[in-house]
């Protein structure tokens, strides 16, 4: 899909202030994926409806490699986002695909799936995304959902300033997103800012929403976002959205969604609302009735 130029922009009378800068926690996965773990466990219950966001990138195959063997998931949703490299997806549900360079994978694991995620290159940069997003009660146990957006198929626009919006999920300038969620309302923006530009983007006061930024540095309400770092946004009643600015070249994730305001439990890959949920799947998993 072509990116197409957008006349005029959305009005933000007063933008969202950063609330604090939290810096990702290196980690690995998998089969030994280096990566950085940006929104973590104790930061659930703040940015609800997200559960967590990985960042990846290296040019050190040793890093990457071996990906992420057969492994199990219900009870949400997994959005990955690559921007360099290539990923094959199998699971149990029998989908398959290969996700490429500016692709998107969403998945809903809803009751249960196992799957892997393996890189398709033995040199080379491998850089991108995941995040978690959960699903309401009512959705946990929903049959498995997948499909794979490539970069050709996900919307994009321009504005005016010349900003380079990728949307991968909800609604900006009047573009809707490759997916939406009714009950979680997820907006899911790649940001690609030249030197000396502003983005502007309505947000409902109540959702909860945070930028991460992988290249250069923004400022959001006179605070700088460095490359790295995760601003998480106030919930302020009288800011009606965010306004991103960047003196330099940047790039950043623009990321919000509607609280579920539901009760969250998690061992691993599963996520319920119950510990007897998670003893369920844990049951499931082992006697072969997850997927």
């Amino acid at each position: 899909m072509t990116s197409q130029p957008i006349h005029g922009s959305e009005q933000v009378r007063q933008s969202r202030s950063v609330e604090r800068l939290v810096a990702g926690k290196p980690t690995s996965d998998g089969a030994g994926v280096k990566l950085t773990r940006v929104l973590t466990q104790p930061l659930q219950r703040r940015l609800d409806p997200f559960l967590m966001l990985d960042a990846f990138a290296s040019d050190n195959p040793d890093d990457y490699i071996g990906g992420f063997p057969d492994h199990p998931h219900r009870g949400f949703e997994t959005v990955t986002y690559m921007i360099a490299g290539r990923m094959q997806h199998r699971d149990s549900a029998g989908h398959e695909g290969l996700l490429e360079n500016g692709g998107v994978q969403w998945m809903t694991a809803g009751r249960g799936v196992i799957h892997s995620e393996i890189p398709q290159q033995e040199a080379g940069v491998m850089e991108g995304f995941q995040l978690w997003l959960n699903l309401p009660a009512g959705d946990k146990m929903s049959a498995p959902w997948y499909r794979d957006f490539a970069a050709a198929d996900l919307p994009r626009f321009d504005t005016d300033a010349g900003v380079a919006v990728t949307v991968i999920a909800g609604e900006s300038h009047g573009v809707a997103g490759a997916v939406t969620r009714e009950a979680t309302a997820p907006l899911y923006l790649d940001l690609h800012l030249p030197a000396g530009t502003r983005f502007c983007q309505t947000l409902p006061a109540e959702h909860n929403a945070f930028v991460y930024v992988y290249r250069g540095e923004v400022r959001i309400g006179g605070e700088t976002l460095p490359a790295s770092r995760m601003a998480i946004l106030a919930n302020e009643a009288a800011a009606d959205g965010v306004v991103i600015e960047a003196a330099g070249e940047a790039r950043a994730l623009l990321i919000a969604g509607r609280p579920l305001n539901e009760p969250i439990a998690q061992y691993g890959p599963f996520v319920m609302n119950t510990d007897q949920e998670i003893y369920q799947a844990l049951n499931d998993f082992r006697d072969g009735r997850l997927a």
